[in-house]
């Protein structure tokens, strides 16, 4: 992302909104106590939810997002809707989050949170299992159905919507490696024809993998992501790391992917892929289930151990392996990973 320009309420330019959406969590689900609730739902249906801001609600910002119904005199209900828009939300407090996706986020997520009349929503949808109250009761009582989350219509709105509750000089941030790890499948998964599995196992694990690509090792990237070998080769007298490198990745394939999860994805992804000697891998770890090589054969061969995959040690290991693999002028990449594996982008670099 980048331009100086203020925002005007809309999110800065470079993003693809087809993929990000604006999660409020109105007044009657935080008296309820149910926000968790809710947005464990919307991430139980595999879209990723970020950015959680509490917040008490300023008067014009429930008459920015409901503008429409505002200026849509034949659609309303109530004589008075601006006086029922204020009682519903100036000086209540709202819950706002951003959920990331694949294109058409917008409709996923409209139908998952269900008809705007709690009594008519099917079962299974959000408000149809956690609502209490009905447009009939509402339109009695004058008043605004509660209905618990709104979410925004299509990417146009998403536009308004961060700028409304997140403010038009904060910028929308895609890059934080505390919640983005780089998955490398190495030649050994690929030669075995393990990379579907692996993947799988990660996602299994509450962790949303996304932006798959099939690589072509280029010298420079097995040096520069092992880097820390080869500064440190004297403590590898058994082996001539360059070329166990060299042998091992040049000229190989190998894929990765981008694993979203929150704070901490990396130390528990590192669990999860086992001990780097799959026979010292517990196991439920990838290494100590689908494993086949051991340390000692390794040295006998003088080579690396084949053990199938890496993640990211920490943030900062993120960023420099996203570069490595991705490219370092490829931050559009890290925009909203899509809801499933299926839906993965797999390109040749």
């Amino acid at each position: 992302m980048s331009g100086s320009q203020p925002m005007s309420g809309a999110v800065v330019a470079g993003v693809d909104l087809d993929r990000w959406a604006v999660i409020l969590c109105k007044p009657d689900t935080v008296v309820r106590g149910l926000v968790d609730q809710v947005l464990e739902r919307i991430t139980a249906a595999g879209f990723a939810v970020s950015d959680r801001l509490d917040l008490i609600a300023e008067s014009w910002q429930p008459h920015v997002v409901y503008r429409d119904l505002l200026a849509d005199t034949g659609r309303r209900k109530l004589r008075d809707l601006p006086a029922a828009i204020d009682a519903a939300f100036t000086g209540q407090q709202v819950t706002v989050a951003l959920a990331h996706g694949a294109p058409g986020i917008h409709a996923r997520l409209r139908h998952l949170i269900g008809d705007t009349d709690p009594a008519r929503a099917g079962a299974g949808t959000i408000r149809g299992d956690l609502g209490e109250d009905s447009l009939a009761a509402a339109n009695v009582e004058k008043r605004l159905v509660r209905n618990l989350v709104h979410t925004s219509d299509d990417p146009a709105a998403a536009h308004r919507e961060y700028g409304t509750w997140y403010g038009p000089g904060r910028r929308l941030q895609v890059s934080d490696f505390d919640h983005c790890s780089v998955i490398l499948c190495k030649p050994d998964a690929v030669e075995r024809g393990l990379v579907d599995a692996v993947l799988k196992r990660i996602e299994a694990a509450g962790v949303t993998v996304a932006t798959r690509r099939d690589v072509i090792v280029q010298r420079w990237q097995i040096d520069v992501h092992y880097w820390d070998l080869l500064v440190d080769a004297d403590h590898f007298a058994d082996r001539d790391i360059p070329t166990c490198l060299d042998d091992a990745y040049t000229g190989k394939a190998v894929t990765v992917a981008l694993a979203y999860g929150e704070p901490g994805v990396h130390e528990r992804l590192r669990q999860l892929i086992g001990h780097f000697d799959p026979t010292r891998a517990a196991p439920g770890t990838i290494r100590g289930d689908l494993g086949n090589d051991s340390l000692e054969r390794a040295l006998t061969e003088q080579r690396l151990v084949h053990n199938l995959v890496h993640t990211s040690d920490d943030p900062d290991a993120a960023r420099r392996d996203f570069g490595t693999w991705y490219g370092a002028a490829q931050g559009a990449l890290l925009t909203p990973p899509p809801a499933d594996l299926h839906q993965l982008t797999t390109a040749e670099h």
